[in-house]
């Protein structure tokens, strides 16, 4: 401790060195200012850290770091290696590509980067155990590999129970790959890796290659994959809401009941699936699994399914744009759930519109708070809505996860995407469309039911809340572009 503060003092004692240390932190933070100059996307956002890095460039320059610059150039730009650029090819292969369907949706065809898929069966999933008792089957009857990611995975009893059939499928001969995120899955520990590894499973954080400790690392923490992918054999996929730990399962006694969904697909877009899960493992090992024949590719439905992969590493905030442009078209009626709700202004300014034509607008949000300072700006931006004219609804039956969108009787959406900035331009994202009614039908009954566990938010609610809520709700709103 002494030692420290000595070394402290000496530093400050010669003024060469702290002139030398003020003068470094103005170079990057000189640096940080041109950078976000040349790749601002809001005036607004761009001077508040214009600001900043001039006022007070310690510690502003490392937060720019963090929170401003994207440090996935090399996820984006490595397409022969990681598969991206082949993402239309290898659909076109399949021979189960819907090219009228593509054409109704031309916009989320061309961001996925992969058009609507044929031939395949769904299953939506709703809540915890009904989405791992599936999940669990599905491994149980993997015979040549599985492929499985989750944002979060604890070592609880559901992780554990995860880990056991992982391990009892590697023994059996099945290939096994687990990738995890750094940051969701902070507390994983050691022993329950070691334990899989020890089985043959392969076990990779999403930057196990790219480390904390070095210069670049804590410029990653901000970028998180939030993909919840298990594939089969390229032939089953689940997707949705949920991670592994005990309270997807309505086990935590804070949070009681919790309402997610999951997504079951049967088919082509398995591969699809298993494709995205194959661009994060090359990232996060330097490995390239190899990719499926499209030869023994089963079709055994008649559903259209879209793929769509988003995050950091696009060239345009495409998921921003596809969802944007799902708005836009609605004509009778947009229901959106989700756990986290931070618009940026052009998802705002689709909302208005679309009430304005006379659209049923119907956003449903958690009651109950999981991350305090999202759900703050969750209602600052809720209130403005209802002062527009929008149904917002506070769940009440326990604690909401699931995100789903359904506009009209055309499209419906299930995945891990929130409706807030950190999801549409920050984290790796997957989202599964749907066009056919039957899968329409499923999700509207699902959500209907859900809506009679809520209550409506009322004008005079969001209007008059205490100052000290308004003052809150409000100073966590000036977050939004980072939560």
């Amino acid at each position: 401790m002494f030692a420290i503060e000595s070394m402290i003092a000496a530093i400050f004692a010669d003024l060469h060195i702290v002139a030398a240390l003020i003068g470094a932190f103005y170079v990057l933070a000189i640096a940080c200012g041109v950078h976000e100059i040349m790749n601002s996307r809001t005036s607004q956002g761009s001077i508040a850290w214009l600001i900043a890095l001039a006022l007070l460039p310690f510690p502003t320059a490392f937060l720019y770091l963090v929170f401003g610059w994207k440090f996935f150039d090399g996820y984006a730009t490595d397409p022969s290696k990681n598969g991206r650029s082949q993402r239309p090819l290898r659909a076109k292969d399949l021979a189960l590509v819907d090219v009228e369907t593509s054409k109704q949706w031309p916009v989320i065809s061309a961001v996925s980067e992969v058009p609507f898929l044929s031939g395949n069966s769904v299953e939506v999933l709703v809540d915890g155990q009904a989405t791992f008792d599936s999940i669990f089957a599905g491994i149980s009857a993997a015979k040549s590999y599985l492929l499985v990611q989750f944002y979060i995975v604890r070592d609880d009893r559901l992780g554990r129970e995860l880990a056991e059939r992982l391990i009892e499928r590697a023994k059996a001969g099945v290939r096994v790959f687990l990738l995890y995120d750094d940051i969701g899955s902070t507390g994983m520990p050691k022993a329950y890796r070691r334990q899989l590894r020890d089985a043959g499973i392969k076990v990779a954080g999403f930057n196990h290659r790219h480390k904390f400790f070095r210069f670049y690392g804590p410029t990653r923490i901000n970028y998180r994959n939030h993909r919840k992918i298990v594939v089969v054999d390229g032939r089953a996929a689940w997707v949705g809401g949920h991670n592994v730990g005990v309270e997807y399962l309505g086990e935590d006694p804070k949070f009681g009941h919790w309402r997610d969904t999951h997504v079951r697909v049967d088919g082509p877009a398995a591969l699809a699936c298993a494709l995205m899960f194959r661009e994060d493992w090359h990232w996060a090992t330097g490995e390239l699994l190899p990719a499926e024949s499209p030869d023994v590719v089963p079709a055994p439905g008649d559903n259209s399914v879209l793929v769509m992969g988003s995050g950091p590493a696009d060239k345009l905030e495409e998921c921003a744009i596809a969802f944007t442009d799902i708005i836009s078209q609605a004509r009778q009626r947009l229901w959106i759930v989700s756990p986290y709700f931070v618009p940026d202004t052009d998802v705002r300014t689709a909302l208005y519109a679309a009430k304005l034509r006379g659209v049923d607008v119907r956003i449903m949000l958690p009651e109950k708070p999981d991350h305090l300072l999202v759900w703050l700006a969750s209602t600052a931006h809720a209130d403005s809505m209802v002062e527009h004219g929008i149904a917002m609804y506070r769940y009440t039956a326990g604690f909401l996860h699931q995100k789903v969108v359904l506009m009209d009787d055309r499209i419906t959406s299930i995945g891990s995407v929130n409706f807030d900035n950190r999801s549409f331009a920050i984290n790796f994202e997957i989202t599964l469309w749907f066009v056919q009614r039957q899968i329409i039908d499923v999700v509207e009954e699902m959500l209907n039911f859900d809506f009679t566990q809520c209550r409506k938010v009322s004008l005079d609610e969001a209007r008059h809340r205490p100052l000290y809520m308004r003052f809150a709700t409000q100073a966590a709103k000036l977050l939004s572009p980072v939560l």
